[in-house]
């Protein structure tokens, strides 16, 4: 019994994946890691697979394409398997529909990962507390219809074509095969080798899942007659993958339609999918040659990669790229930085101010409000615009009213971004109500899956498609689908260049807000603005001989010949929110090239800008104001107790530097903007007051004592998941987002809102 379990057919495979197609294997270990949220929970992967969204919901269709791509890959690993190790099994030549077969007995590694991702899912959706447990069967019955209408396809070609190939056409296809000898020798040297070996396979499992016995007299078949069976399978398989990269190919000619936007984790499958039939397809013709080939190969493609054809930049859309190139040097940035374009910038400032201090009583004198927010995606854009609609509303409609400017990174300004503008149209249009929770759904609608499927059809290989922007046109890429399902989402309000915003800043209708991207090249900021804001970037009262290296670079005298004011502003926007890999780092037209960031790295919370602000026009602020109040909105608790680590083992130890480095990034800037308002604190000669925000996820904010000021709060009462850093967000992770607004920390800090005087006498 032990014999035949062992030298079955789908054992030995088993064993033959395990020690020879572990690069295979690792496919799927991944993709159980990521079902059971041991890999990339940081960033949301999980969620992706386990709650993947279609048109901007979670519903059966999600599932339904999840469940269509597992199918592919699954028969993209059947399919490179066979191709890879069938000629080591001669008694597949002599049975009926032998890749089927093979696939049958290949089944034991995506059975089981079936098995646990379907755990997974329905466990996930569970805890989800849906109205109906009907609605995770739906959900079920979703997945299973894409899997089995993949399946079906799939094995009703190879049923119909082996039949058909085999029986009717068989002299045909092998004179086209024979004029392709590379392959040919490859399987009958496979085939040959076989033959020295010992048939270790007894038994296999045939369509009727019964075992049958391997048929003992293999010897008498030539090697050119079983040629033939596995020639018009390999022909085939390598006829659907070509439909299968084909039809992936024509979908990018169409990827813009939201129906053909298919969910993140199906468009990740199908990555998978491709790479594991490049493997096969690459392994089969080179063989011992592949590994050396594939180096050179990529060795090549490196030396080509930077030239024009296969480098074109990501642009930011708006600027002028047919311009000559800006000098991107030391001289031009002294020149950017001269003094007298510096004072000018100053009063043009100043100019903004006056014109804020003209909105209230000249008897009184008004608090003037910095906004900070925090970097962190999705949840940073929610959050941000929920604190912000809150506190409008605590406040009477006088916080955005007295808040001057608003500085920050990444997702926060998107989300501060959305507020300012919908504040700006409520002033023309007062029926637009600014405040209402819609507005919450669109900032937190999915933006990812346009991202992920441009990434499969159009970046990885050739951008060929353009659009035009103001007269201009552009190369579209994933930068272009993350800008234009944005649009979407927000109703397109935002869908202007960034000069249109000049004339409201300048009238104080809105706070000023400058995007900040870090520079790559030098560590530098840009100051993104409607205007130049070059004091921002170096000190105003230089002396002579004092060398000062400039801390920024301003965009609009920088590209000045490049018509930065016609820059879209959701350009700017994603200048200051590129997440590595996602959205692709921006390019702009400078000698040498400029490339941008995400903001976040410099500055994730954005008080180093507002201190600076304050700290240049400190004698404007002691003269028309009653003070400063800094509002700051993290998405990330300021104070974390210190976790007691266990020993690392050796391999941790390789790791623990760069792991340190990345976990502490955001303490590391929490304690230079501490050091940094403290002083600002202790020196200035107004009154500088901060309210605090933050998303929190620990039960730590009881042991503070904040509850008992306010009383309870269940969802403090225990740890919550914290939403990840992504573009897409579940509805369990929005609810945490959301509800998090009546923590005792951030109750406090909406009751210091409701209490601030605004406005005080004038002495």
């Amino acid at each position: 019994m032990w014999q035949k379990i062992i030298y079955s057919f789908p054992i030995q495979l088993l064993f033959l994946h395990l020690k020879k197609n572990l690069l295979l294997l690792s496919l799927w270990f991944l993709l159980v890691l990521i079902a059971f949220q041991s890999f990339g929970t940081v960033i949301g992967l999980p969620y992706l697979l386990l709650d993947p969204e279609y048109l901007n919901r979670v519903s059966w269709q999600g599932f339904f394409f999840v469940g269509v791509a597992l199918g592919i890959f699954t028969m993209s690993f059947h399919m490179t398997t066979y191709i890879l190790d069938g000629a080591k099994f001669k008694f597949l030549a002599v049975i009926p529909r032998p890749f089927i077969h093979f696939c049958l007995n290949n089944s034991i590694i995506p059975l089981f990962y079936y098995i646990l991702y379907l755990f997974a899912f329905i466990s996930f959706q569970l805890d989800n507390e849906h109205e109906s447990n009907w609605i995770v069967l739906n959900y079920f019955l979703g997945f299973s219809g894409g899997t089995v209408t993949t399946y079906t396809l799939m094995f009703l070609y190879f049923g119909l074509t082996n039949k058909d190939f085999f029986i009717l056409f068989a002299g045909n296809v092998e004179k086209r095969l024979r004029k392709t000898r590379l392959p040919r020798a490859n399987m009958l040297k496979r085939i040959k080798e076989s033959q020295n070996q010992k048939d270790k396979v007894v038994e296999y499992l045939d369509i009727n899942f019964r075992f049958k016995e391997i048929r003992q007299d293999l010897s008498r078949f030539e090697a050119n007659q079983l040629l033939r069976v596995f020639d018009q399978n390999h022909l085939n398989m390598f006829i659907i993958q070509t439909v299968l990269i084909s039809l992936i190919l024509v979908m990018g000619l169409f990827r813009e339609n939201p129906i053909l936007q298919i969910p993140a984790a199906a468009s990740g499958m199908l990555l998978f999918s491709i790479l594991t039939m490049l493997v096969g397809a690459v392994t089969f013709w080179l063989r011992e040659w592949a590994t050396p080939v594939v180096l050179g190969a990529f060795l090549l493609f490196n030396y080509v990669s930077n030239t024009e054809w296969l480098n074109r930049p990501h642009t930011a859309f708006g600027l002028d790229y047919n311009r000559e190139p800006a000098a991107y040097n030391l001289d031009n940035l002294k020149a950017i930085l001269h003094q007298d374009s510096v004072e000018k910038d100053k009063k043009f400032t100043l100019n903004i101010l006056d014109n804020w201090r003209k909105k209230f009583p000249e008897n009184e004198k008004p608090k003037i409000v910095f906004v900070a927010v925090s970097g962190g995606g999705q949840r940073a854009a929610l959050w941000t615009l929920k604190v912000l609609q809150d506190a409008e509303a605590v406040s009477g409609g006088q916080l955005f009213r007295h808040t001057q400017m608003i500085s920050g990174a990444s997702g926060g300004v998107i989300g501060a971004a959305f507020f300012r503008e919908l504040y700006l149209r409520n002033q023309d249009d007062s029926e637009l109500q600014y405040l209402d929770e819609k507005y919450l759904d669109q900032i937190s609608s999915d933006n990812l899956n346009p991202i992920i499927f441009t990434m499969l059809v159009n970046d990885m290989l050739i951008r060929n498609q353009y659009f035009e922007y103001n007269g201009r046109k552009h190369l579209k890429d994933r930068g272009y689908s993350f800008e234009n399902q944005l649009n979407i989402n927000t109703g397109k309000v935002m869908e202007k260049p960034i000069s249109e915003y000049l004339e409201p800043e300048f009238k104080s209708q809105i706070p000023m807000m400058p995007i900040t991207p870090l520079i790559t090249n030098d560590g530098r900021k840009l100051i993104i603005a409607p205007y130049p804001m070059s004091y921002m970037g170096i000190s105003l009262d230089r002396t002579e001989g004092f060398d000062e290296k400039s801390q920024s670079i301003d965009f609009q005298r920088m590209f000045v010949d490049h018509d930065a004011k016609n820059l879209r502003f959701i350009s700017a926007l994603r200048m200051g929110a590129t997440f590595p890999f996602i959205t692709p780092n921006i390019q702009l037209p400078s000698k040498p090239q400029m490339q941008t960031m995400d903001s976040g790295l410099s500055d994730n919370f954005g008080v180093q800008d507002a201190l600076r602000f304050m700290y240049i026009f400190q004698d404007w602020i002691k003269e028309n104001t009653s003070g400063v109040v800094l509002v700051t909105i993290r998405d990330s608790e300021k104070f974390t107790e210190i976790e007691q680590k266990a020993l690392p083992r050796f391999f941790e130890k390789l790791f623990t530097p760069v792991k340190n480095i990345y976990i502490n990034w955001d303490n590391v800037q929490t304690l230079n903007n501490e050091v940094l308002f403290t002083r600002m604190k202790e020196t200035m000669d107004f009154e500088l007051e901060r309210i605090e925000f933050e998303y929190s996820t620990l039960q730590y904010l009881r042991d503070r004592g904040l509850a008992d000021q306010l009383g309870p709060f269940s969802p403090i009462d225990q740890d919550i998941q914290r939403a990840s850093l992504n573009w897409r967000l579940t509805a369990r992770e929005k609810k945490s987002i959301i509800d998090n607004i009546n923590s005792p920390q951030n109750r406090l800090s909406l009751e210091k809102i409701r209490q601030l005087e605004f406005l005080s006498r004038m002495p």
